[in-house]
């Protein structure tokens, strides 16, 4: 019994530790100055769906559905928390959350339905710059998710390493 108690206590300290990794990569500030995506909840949001959707998908690949369900919930923990330190009740935060998780979820499905890095720039233009269309941002975005996938499976599943920071 202490045994799957430990056992489940490492893997939520894992997962933190995979989701400390995402936060990170996403709060990263060349995507705020040099890329432009607007520091505001939005902005956060979005940087963070689209690096979920990096490691969640990396995660899947090697098999780690577990570590990838587990990063998931973290991540809408993570809402969780954010939307009640804005002041959220609870009267409106189970709609607050469906809203969210619609938005994380749509954009995850958006950017699996790019078969090109042409289509990808242009998901995540619709969704970093609201519906601008794709430029040398987006593309440059593009490029740094297949590299990302190729450091992600390097990295896994001791960390979420998506390599070197995007360049413009």
């Amino acid at each position: 019994m202490l045994n799957l108690l430990r056992d489940g206590a490492a893997r939520k300290q894992e997962t933190r530790r995979l989701y400390d990794d995402l936060v990170s990569r996403a709060r990263a500030p060349v995507f705020f100055t040099a890329f432009g995506v607007a520091d505001s909840i939005d902005g956060r949001f979005d940087l963070l769906a689209f690096h979920a959707w990096l490691a969640l998908k990396a995660l899947k690949a090697a098999g780690l559905d577990k570590a990838a369900q587990g990063l998931t919930d973290i991540v809408f923990t993570g809402f969780d928390e954010a939307m009640r330190e804005q002041g959220a009740g609870d009267m409106g935060l189970g709609h607050k959350l469906r809203t969210f998780a619609n938005a994380f979820y749509g954009r995850l499905a958006a950017y699996d339905a790019a078969p090109d890095e042409a289509r990808l720039a242009a998901a995540l233009a619709r969704n970093l710059w609201r519906g601008a269309a794709a430029d040398a941002r987006a593309h440059a975005l593009a490029a740094y998710a297949r590299n990302a996938q190729t450091c992600l499976e390097r990295g896994l599943p001791r960390t979420l390493d998506f390599g070197p920071l995007p360049v413009l």
